[in-house]
């Protein structure tokens, strides 16, 4: 059974457990508001760690705060910020009291670190109160907002970024179906014929449309009401925190922030985050009709349009991101990557993201399904003088399978990275897998390999690597 120490609050007493970073109130939040289960995002507490380090920073110039304990109030948000103690949040992200459990949560985590920095021990709080010295000059309600819109900012650049690998995609498509004739329908009855680069222009002035708009709407997310306190008066803060605060939370955020001109109106009144919502939610609803349209004219294939044909990849989404993965740790680590492709013109080019991961526009053409039946890619792989090779790609039980056999007929050492190939169908990948480890192979991860190839963390790219892969 491990051990316990008690802690008091304006309540009472509670047990916590000895090594926990938090303490009562988070204990008590996480007893009395057991609602969905979860976690806060580690983005939303990454933000509130912003915040606290940007108050410790602030209060320390206007010699609110000593050295001492802002520099360990610093140390320990940093800390935070790289994802440490992320075990440590328990409260539930739906809460009462409009997020004070959450941000009690964040203040004796970052408290109780500072303590433990300055020689102190978790719980006491002598050196670092989590109210006194973590959250002073702030309140709840000038905390919780602030980290949300840090939040969505956060958020919001890997969607627009996805969104615009989309917009780009769909125009390079219309131009590629522009001389495909399709019928146009009305309530899904014949109307008039049209290309079907057309539809693919349409969709993607679409998704531009949605870029505009959630841009638009993100600048809403640089106003923030910190330094309002409780209601927007300021109370119990400094004219140099006052006026200093945002500036260095901008600083630290690397967005180009600004105080409310009207704190109360900015306590008050939440409708940003309306306006946010509505964004993402017109985005989501233009995504799912392109996707119902796309899966209406590719039903069949007997009885349904079967005007187009989608092809399917298992977790399609999820390898492609590992295997950007594995290709930018690859060229950090000088790694020679080399692309081939399947008969481009019937198939399609390969994601964009994968050529911009790699650090190249050229790829090596292939019509038999072995990249080892192609005269140029066994000649250029022969002329490298390697004799170890790390294989990904679809499908895995045709192209990287007989990729595979190929290699190690011919005497190479193989890796098969598991998590960055795919198949349309779940059992084919399986079955591939299986083959190809039985066959000799070595099946591995993107990370594990990407590890081995450093085989030490003193590697001169070991922090570029090691923030890649989280």
């Amino acid at each position: 059974m491990s051990s316990a120490r008690t802690e008091k609050d304006s309540i009472g007493y509670m047990e916590v457990p000895e090594e926990a970073y938090y303490g009562v109130q988070s204990q008590r939040a996480r007893d009395n508001f057991p609602i969905t289960g979860t976690f806060m995002h580690p983005d939303f507490i990454s933000s509130m760690a912003k915040i606290k380090k940007a108050a410790a920073i602030t209060n320390r110039n206007a010699l609110r705060l000593s050295p001492d304990k802002s520099d360990a109030i610093i140390r320990a948000c940093d800390e935070v910020i790289r994802g440490k103690f992320k075990e440590e949040f328990i409260v539930d992200p739906i809460q009462g009291g409009a997020g004070t459990s959450a941000n009690m949560n964040i203040n004796e985590v970052i408290a109780n670190r500072a303590n433990e920095l300055l020689g102190g021990k978790k719980g006491s709080y002598d050196k670092v109160h989590p109210n006194d010295h973590v959250n002073m000059a702030q309140s709840t309600n000038d905390v919780i907002p602030t980290a949300g819109k840090l939040t969505v900012l956060t958020l919001m650049t890997p969607l627009l970024k996805e969104l615009g690998r989309l917009e780009e995609s769909l125009f390079r498509k219309s131009e590629e179906f522009d001389d495909v004739i399709k019928m146009g329908r009305t309530q899904l009855q014949d109307a008039v014929p049209m290309r079907l680069g057309q539809t693919f222009h349409g969709y993607a002035s679409m998704v531009s449309r949605d870029i505009r708009r959630l841009t638009e709407v993100s600048k809403e997310m640089y106003t923030v009401n910190l330094g309002g306190t409780a209601i927007g008066s300021s109370i119990n803060v400094s004219p140099a925190y006052l006026h200093n605060v945002v500036p260095c939370l901008s600083s630290i955020t690397g967005y180009p922030l600004m105080q409310a001109e009207d704190l109360f109106d900015a306590t008050e009144n939440l409708d940003g985050f309306v306006s946010v919502s509505g964004a993402v939610k017109a985005c989501a609803v233009d995504l799912s009709k392109m996707c119902n349209d796309l899966r209406l004219l590719s039903s069949g294939p007997r009885t349904g349009l079967g005007e187009i044909h989608l092809p399917a990849m298992q977790n399609g989404e999820e390898t492609l991101r590992h295997t950007e993965t594995l290709l930018k740790g690859l060229r950090l680590l000088d790694i020679p990557i080399l692309i081939t492709q399947q008969y481009t013109k019937g198939l399609g080019m390969s994601a964009p993201s994968l050529f911009e991961a790699a650090g190249t526009d050229s790829w090596l053409e292939k019509r038999t399904f072995s990249c080892l039946g192609d005269e140029i890619i066994r000649k250029t792989l022969q002329d490298s003088h390697k004799k170890q090779v790390i294989v990904c790609g679809v499908e895995a039980h045709i192209c990287v399978e007989q990729t595979v056999l190929d290699l190690l007929h011919l005497g190479y050492e193989v890796f098969l990275i598991a998590d960055c190939v795919s198949s349309r169908k779940s059992s084919d990948l399986q079955t591939a897998i299986r083959r190809i480890a039985q066959a000799g192979a070595v099946v591995t991860s993107y990370e594990a390999i990407l590890f081995e190839l450093m085989e030490t963390s003193m590697h001169p790219r070991f922090r570029e690597l090691s923030a890649l892969i989280k």
